[in-house]
């Protein structure tokens, strides 16, 4: 355990290195005692910064859902952050990576918008079927404020889930009208095929990320609210951007999504 001082400590340094583009050495290094309520705590206290200064939360993600994702960071287990404002982007949008990110990779997904609270624990799959308005294509954007990536489920929990930005398509589809543990995911970089997923790399199914991401908020009594993007998780691996580049994905029967770096 860390107390409440380190707390916010950690937390102001991970704020002021989002604001500087600069990483911090991880956390789990510099504090072997760290525990995952701790990095929570962390990570609540850097969202607040971002809010006092401005911003406005406007979702939520569930992370390291897929096992391609967990191999690849070392992290076995789903974690969650929080989407602001100032993190959204529409399809076709330029992010600029190069001005506003450090270590930025791209990962494709499936975004839920809701229609009404969802509040654990005890959220089922039938109460995520009934508060989804529809879902739609996503990029996220992850950016680690540790340096090179050198995360433990700690560090990439008090660093907001690793977030960066969102890019949402433009296609809303009802739950009723698509399978979303069958539907694939096609990645292209620069014109060329860079990845294959399914519905099912996130914990089996989009939909039980929501649950879990419901009720482990509802652990800590908070609650998926009515309007929010609800992010379920890559259904395939992380790729390193820079600018420049371009990115294109298709979800078989939900639509597709594009983004250029600059």
């Amino acid at each position: 355990m860390v107390d409440k001082v380190q707390i916010e400590n950690l937390g102001n340094a991970l704020h002021e290195a989002l604001l500087n583009r600069e990483t911090v050495e991880p956390l789990t290094e510099r504090f072997p005692d760290i525990e995952i309520p701790d990095a929570y705590q962390i990570s609540l206290h850097m969202l607040n910064r971002r809010v006092d200064a401005g911003e406005r939360v406007v979702g939520k993600k569930i992370g390291v859902t897929s096992k391609a994702v967990m191999d690849m960071l070392n992290v076995h287990q789903p974690d969650f952050g929080y989407l602001t404002d100032r993190m959204m982007y529409s399809t076709g949008a330029e992010v600029p990576v190069s001005v506003e990110m450090i270590q930025p990779r791209a990962e494709g997904e499936i975004a839920f918008v809701l229609k009404d609270d969802l509040t654990g624990p005890r959220v089922t799959a039938a109460d995520v079927i009934a508060a989804t308005d529809f879902v739609l294509p996503c990029f996220e954007i992850v950016d680690s404020r540790i340096k090179d990536w050198k995360i433990k489920i700690e560090d990439t929990i008090a660093d907001n889930a690793s977030c960066g930005a969102v890019v949402l398509g433009d296609n809303a589809t009802k739950l009723t009208d698509v399978d979303l543990e069958t539907c694939g995911l096609v990645m292209e970089l620069n014109g060329e095929i860079i990845s294959t997923g399914a519905g099912a790399a996130a914990l089996g199914s989009p939909i039980n990320s929501v649950i879990w991401l419901a009720n482990t908020l509802g652990e800590l009594g908070v609650r998926l609210e009515k309007g929010e993007v609800i992010l379920s998780g890559s259904l395939v691996p992380l790729q390193a951007v820079t600018a420049g580049d371009n990115m294109y994905m298709r979800i078989g029967g939900i639509g597709e999504c594009s983004v250029r770096f600059i």
